[in-house]
């Protein structure tokens, strides 16, 4: 499960990989957390694709509104078609997230010792990701995503 990623190439060069107009400016960051606003693109309701800052953390449009307690960064694959805080967004609103790399840690004795993934290339991809807008009189909208992590089949 991604838990921390990066984002160092710019808008620009993500603008230019997924063929998005940019709609947000977002300063490039090696640690990127949950909670954060990350960049993403997605289909605009004309076809074409935009880049967007999403909340990390998905908030349902069903739910009652963001609550700390539960976090969903991640999306398992093998339950985002039956889960109904999932369900609807995988069928309607897909989106990639913009990375450079991703840190997964791996416990030795006592201590977490982080390692970066990335391409060997050294160039930029997307995670696969779903994204919501939840929305509450009197309150701010708020549109929000989880990644989809899945095994990777090559590097």
């Amino acid at each position: 499960m991604c838990g921390r990623f990066t984002r160092t190439s710019t808008i620009e060069t993500f603008a230019h990989l997924f063929d998005a107009i940019p709609t947000v400016d977002l300063q490039p960051s090696y640690n990127i957390a949950p909670t954060q606003n990350i960049l993403a693109a997605r289909r605009t309701k004309k076809g074409g694709r935009e880049l967007v800052a999403l909340h990390w953390g998905l908030v349902p449009h069903c739910s009652k509104g963001p609550n700390p307690k539960y976090s969903m960064i991640n999306a398992r694959a093998d339950s985002i078609t039956t889960k109904p805080a999932y369900r609807d967004s995988f069928k309607r609103r897909r989106c990639l997230i913009a990375t450079d790399g991703f840190y997964e840690w791996k416990k030795l004795d006592k201590i977490k010792q982080p390692y970066f993934i990335s391409m060997t290339s050294g160039k930029p991809f997307a995670f696969a990701g779903i994204w919501d807008r939840w929305e509450a009189e009197g309150q701010e909208p708020i549109e929000s995503c989880s990644i989809l992590p899945v095994r990777p089949t090559s590097w």
